[in-house]
């Protein structure tokens, strides 16, 4: 039994997705990066990334990003950043 539950916690582990909060760290950037830290819970693995990094920008650009927030989910784009619209990618 001990060996099933292990089996699935990193089965879980595996699936975990990916959520990308590009901020410019202005205050509805933090608005967002909160409301996506609560709706994802631990199920997901959250990464702010800051627009003052060039590194950053030029992910933004590839992903077409062309204002913040934006959120991104496993590698795609949110097209509207509201809360509803959060929920549904992260359900």
């Amino acid at each position: 039994m001990r060996e099933c539950h292990r089996i699935v916690e990193n089965l879980a582990m595996a699936t975990k997705r990916k959520i990308e909060v590009f901020s410019a760290g202005c205050a509805l950037c933090h608005d967002v990066i909160d409301t996506v830290r609560r709706e994802a819970g631990s199920s997901c693995e959250l990464v702010v990334r800051d627009m003052m990094d060039a590194r950053v920008l030029a992910r933004a650009e590839k992903l077409g990003i062309r204002s913040v927030p934006a959120v991104v989910v496993d590698g795609k784009l949110v097209p509207d950043v509201d809360v509803q619209t959060l929920k549904d990618m992260l359900t």
